[in-house]
């Protein structure tokens, strides 16, 4: 029987620090919801989860690049649908202005339409989205379509070349102007057709993309939650053990505390 040194108590002190550390990471862990309570806890896991996570928002960055596209491409479509409403009342105007029973004052009524029509196609042609322009000509519109900034280009549209020259020259003032604005605004339409298969296409395949990059997302979230997302399940009945444990050893130290108090019996 020993005064000066108590193992017991030294030795139960210990393991009850332990228990309370244990127990302060369940705690923090349970109260956070994350499995890395500290980088300590898993160096390497505190690594690739905050890799997953920054993957992640580029990802849903190149989904909000890939949005604001098929926004532009939809408001693209938006007014060659109504260009193309216009150049068939033009294609219309056309032929009406080459009944030989109307006099050139007939087709004077005529062209004042047509004319009028021609300036909304024109005034069309200058809209823009956001500050870019929607019928500049350009031939590919570049979209980044991955975390790892890769692009796509899609087909530009373009109003402001040949046959859009042609049919913003023309009129039906006479029969035979009448024929050439007809044979102009029948290649107008034509062109419209491709420009808008163009569009389409181009939605098509941004709304793919897009789709491929929700997929991506998800499953890098997985990834990225088993490594860094605490199981409240599991981590409840460690967190209910540790308790017990931190009880357990208290009363266990003030135990071993007590018992170098028994050599006093010996010298009373």
């Amino acid at each position: 029987m020993i005064i000066n040194n108590n193992p017991g108590a030294a030795m139960a002190a210990r393991v009850l620090g332990e228990s309370s550390s244990a127990l302060q990471k369940s705690l923090s862990r349970l109260s956070s919801g994350s499995k890395i309570a500290s980088p300590a806890d898993d160096a390497a896991g505190t690594g690739v989860a905050m890799k997953f996570g920054a993957q992640i928002n580029r990802i849903q960055a190149a989904k909000d690049n890939l949005g604001n596209a098929i926004s532009y491409s939809q408001t693209q479509d938006g007014f060659l649908q109504k260009i193309g409403n216009a150049l068939d009342r033009m294609s219309e105007l056309a032929m009406l202005a080459q009944d030989e029973t109307k006099t050139n004052a007939d087709r004077n009524l005529y062209d004042k339409e047509f004319q009028k029509l021609d300036d909304f196609v024109t005034a069309i042609k200058a809209k823009d989205f956001n500050g870019i322009s929607l019928f500049s000509g350009t031939t590919v519109f570049t979209v980044t379509t991955s975390d790892s900034g890769t692009t796509m280009g899609g087909a530009g549209v373009t109003l402001t070349d040949t046959p859009w020259t042609s049919v913003a020259s023309s009129g039906v003032t006479t029969s035979s102007d009448a024929a050439t604005a007809l044979t102009n605004v029948k290649i107008a339409i034509s062109m419209l057709a491709g420009s808008r298969a163009d569009v389409g296409a181009n939605m098509s395949r941004y709304e793919a993309e897009s789709s491929a990059l929700s997929v991506q997302k998800d499953n890098v979230s997985a990834a990225r939650s088993r490594i860094a997302d605490v199981d409240v399940a599991v981590e409840s009945a460690n967190f209910a053990r540790q308790q017990i444990l931190v009880q357990s050893g208290t009363a266990m130290l003030a135990q071993a505390n007590v018992l170098p108090q028994s050599a006093l019996r010996l010298i009373g």
